[in-house]
């Protein structure tokens, strides 16, 4: 199990955080692990929402289909994800509306290799620090993209 928690501020009202962090099609603007958004339900982000998104990490790219089993817009988003050989993720979005018109965005990733422990110790192995460097590569390219839309 690889847990990952960081947060970044960022200079836009919770909506618009919300709405452009849901936004599947907008994935390839600002994480940085996205390669290909393969299916996704019609219409706004709700509760039950289907998605398939192609990644890849340190070069592998993997398939992962995600359900979104919370959306409470525009405080909080949670995906559950299944991926190759039985993997699974959780990946959480809390929004905190700051003084001042800003957004302090909270991101959690936990991820569960399969294969029980024997996974999860040659998946940090593999994988290292690669995740959170990428968790918060991926928040400052989102802060950067809604920033640069309110200038």
């Amino acid at each position: 199990m690889t847990e990952i928690r960081t947060s970044i501020d960022i200079n836009a009202p919770p909506e618009a955080v919300f709405d452009v962090a849901l936004d599947p099609e907008r994935l390839g603007d600002w994480v940085t692990i996205h390669r290909e958004l393969l299916s996704c339900d019609a219409g706004a982000p709700r509760r039950g929402m289907e998605m398939q998104q192609r990644m890849s990490l340190r070069g592998a790219p993997f398939k992962v289909s995600w359900e979104l089993v919370v959306c409470d817009r525009p405080t909080r988003a949670e995906w559950r994800g299944r991926g190759p050989a039985r993997s699974k993720a959780e990946t959480e979005y809390r929004l905190d509306a700051l003084d001042g018109g800003g957004t302090r965005f909270f991101y959690r990733n936990d991820f569960k290799a399969p294969f029980g422990p024997l996974g999860a110790v040659a998946g940090r192995a593999l994988v290292g620090g690669v995740p959170e460097k990428e968790a918060i590569a991926s928040l400052k390219a989102l802060k950067a993209l809604l920033e640069s839309l309110r200038d």
